[in-house]
């Protein structure tokens, strides 16, 4: 076997010694000039000549990656720079990114949700709050920066013809009982996929809501809040569906197709197969089988059920406190933004209690005149 003597050449960089090798003089200069490169673009070392993507894989792992934040979080962070910010802003070096480089990504994403642009500004803000603490930058350019215009990309309430589709789809599918069991009782579909036969109580006809299983991992866990762990009353066009279907204390209610606990592939899988078997039900053209031209709303997911339930609490009086509970929600806010959609039929429901209320009592019959 030959024996190489290897060429060994080393270049000072801001303080710091480099050393590359080579089997010859000219592998050894190839790989000289091109770490010289490599230094010159912010590759190789953090500091103001770094470029953006070199500090943000450098600030990921070392602030985010250990702060305990959830797989799902970390991901986000991935997706949001990976995506939107890397492409426009990668290549720069930290000291010559303006706000108006970060604006322009910003006004990029206008008319989309209002989460997934303030997401991005999120990234944006960390990756350069942090880079100037660090002082490798002299001033935050993402510190001003604004949101364009957004959509609200929140959740809606079913249509009555939706609602109609999906309880006569759910008499026979086998997600049937899992929709109709969010659609009746509002918790969350992580809540469906850690729910047990024993935290549904028959006795006090109540479900016991105290655990979830997280989005993205698919982990059991406790709510992120308090408000999370509730006792939900359960619906009578609820309890005997699930008397029918009780299985052993410690079984999960709702399962995969081999008997398995549901993670968030097996949820999308269950909403998925459902949902095909809706746009059907409505109306779908097929093709050999295939669904070749929808008439299911897009925007239809298992969160709009959670929403109608909450919707339905106000349309039957529910005091909005008490809906708060059974929704789960740690902030009273978050259920008024649901409250304070315009319905109609609640207006007039409301507006016959004031006129009942306000009534001007009839008037006394006029005394006979004498003669």
């Amino acid at each position: 076997m030959k024996k190489y003597n290897y060429i060994r050449r080393t270049i000072t960089w801001e303080g710091k010694r480099y050393e590359v090798s080579g089997k010859t003089q000219r592998e050894a200069a190839d790989k000289l000039a091109e770490l010289k490169a490599s230094l010159k673009r912010g590759e190789k070392t953090v500091g103001e000549n770094s470029t953006v993507d070199r500090w943000f894989r450098e600030w990921y792992e070392l602030y985010k990656a250990p702060s305990g934040i959830t797989a799902k979080s970390l991901g986000m962070y991935k997706e949001k720079y990976n995506g939107y910010i890397k492409p426009r802003i990668g290549s720069m070096k930290l000291k010559d990114v303006r706000e108006v480089h970060l604006q322009r990504i910003l006004n990029n994403e206008a008319g989309r949700s209002y989460s997934h642009v303030s997401k991005i500004r999120l990234v944006m803000k960390e990756m350069f709050s942090r880079a100037r603490k660090n002082h490798l930058i002299l001033w935050d350019p993402a510190e001003d920066l604004t949101l364009p215009d957004t959509t609200e990309g929140s959740h809606r309430s079913i249509t009555d013809e939706e609602r109609a589709a999906i309880l006569a789809v759910a008499e026979t599918h086998r997600a049937g009982l899992w929709v109709l069991t969010i659609l009746y009782s509002g918790i969350r579909p992580g809540e469906t996929a850690a729910l047990q036969w024993k935290d549904v109580d028959f006795k006090r006809n109540e479900l016991h809501i105290y655990k979830a299983a997280e989005s993205g991992t698919g982990a059991v866990k406790d709510p992120k809040t308090d408000a999370g762990i509730r006792d939900i009353p359960i619906h009578q066009d609820l309890l005997w569906r699930l008397r029918k279907a009780r299985g052993a204390p410690l079984d999960p209610v709702f399962t995969t197709t081999r008997g398995t606990p549901l993670d968030a592939k097996a949820l999308r899988r269950m909403w998925t197969g459902f949902k095909r078997e809706l746009d059907i039900h409505m109306g779908a053209k097929l093709e050999r089988n295939k669904i070749v031209e929808s008439v299911v709303a897009e925007d239809l997911t298992p969160y709009c059920l959670r929403h109608t339930f909450c919707t339905d609490l106000q349309r039957a009086g529910v005091p909005i406190n008490v809906a708060k509970e059974l929704m789960g929600h740690s902030d009273i806010s978050m259920t008024a933004n649901i409250y304070t959609h315009r319905d109609q039929a609640v207006l007039h429901k409301n507006m016959k209690k004031l006129s009942k209320q306000n009534a001007t009592p009839k008037k006394a019959k006029k005394e006979e005149k004498v003669g």
